[in-house]
């Protein structure tokens, strides 16, 4: 059995608004911990070029179809709202075969921030990206100070 792995990490803040709605978080494209089989480049399958942190560099491209276990980990600094949410989403762009979510969940804010992990199991496809979004219902925007995405493929 292979397993084909992509993890992610970054450290730059991200102001996500007070929209209500979800946000695709982006990551650099240098810095990561491991992307060997080069599933998050600027250049990317579909032949669009992309830069961080343009919504694209929010993407992991499958290398190859499998089962897929995905992880992340979003740290929230503190704000004015009362419940944070995360979900993985295939094709959240909507550059392929439309946007799908799985695996969404909803935190109540306790004191401080907020410190979510999470992970779940697809079946993935080259053809369709993946990514993690996140939202909060506070009524100013919120900051997440430090987030990781990891994919591992196995065939």
């Amino acid at each position: 059995m292979a397993v084909r792995v992509c993890s992610l990490i970054v450290d730059t803040p991200q102001t996500i608004p007070a929209d209500g709605a979800y946000h695709l978080l982006r990551f650099p494209y240098s810095g990561e911990s491991a992307d060997p089989h080069r599933m998050h480049q600027p250049g990317q399958p579909d032949g669009a070029d992309s830069e961080f942190p343009d919504p694209r560099s929010g993407l992991i491209w499958p290398a190859v179809s499998g089962w897929g276990e995905l992880k992340a980990l979003v740290y929230w600094d503190e704000g004015d709202y009362t419940e944070v949410r995360d979900r993985f989403v295939r094709d959240p762009l909507s550059l392929s075969t439309g946007s799908d979510s799985t695996c969404t969940e909803d935190h109540q804010a306790t004191t401080g921030g907020q410190y979510r992990g999470k992970a779940w199991g697809i079946f993935v496809e080259p053809e369709t990206p993946l990514g993690v979004m996140v939202r909060h219902n506070g009524t100013s925007p919120a900051t997440v100070s430090h987030a990781q995405f990891k994919l591992a493929i196995l065939t």
